[in-house]
């Protein structure tokens, strides 16, 4: 589900519509807020992309980035 490249984490969620995309964002916003951070994403209809990078440390992958993507994971997972 998520790739390593770039010094960061990426992943494509595909949903039904646009509204089962929408509450996914919502969701995940929720999980970002809790965690103090912020991923960098795009909506085109019903699929989500998300890229974790981690900025104060020079935009490198970090502990943050991988416990985000998992929280991620589970939510869609559930």
């Amino acid at each position: 589900m998520w790739e390593e490249r770039d010094n960061a984490l990426h992943a494509t969620f595909e949903f039904k519509d646009f509204i089962e995309a929408f509450g996914f964002m919502t969701a995940v916003a929720m999980l970002a807020e809790k965690q103090n951070h912020h991923p960098e994403w795009n909506n085109v209809y019903n699929r989500v992309n998300i890229k974790l990078t981690t900025h104060d440390t020079g935009n490198t992958v970090t502990e943050k980035d991988r416990q985000l993507a998992t929280a991620i994971t589970e939510l869609i997972s559930s």
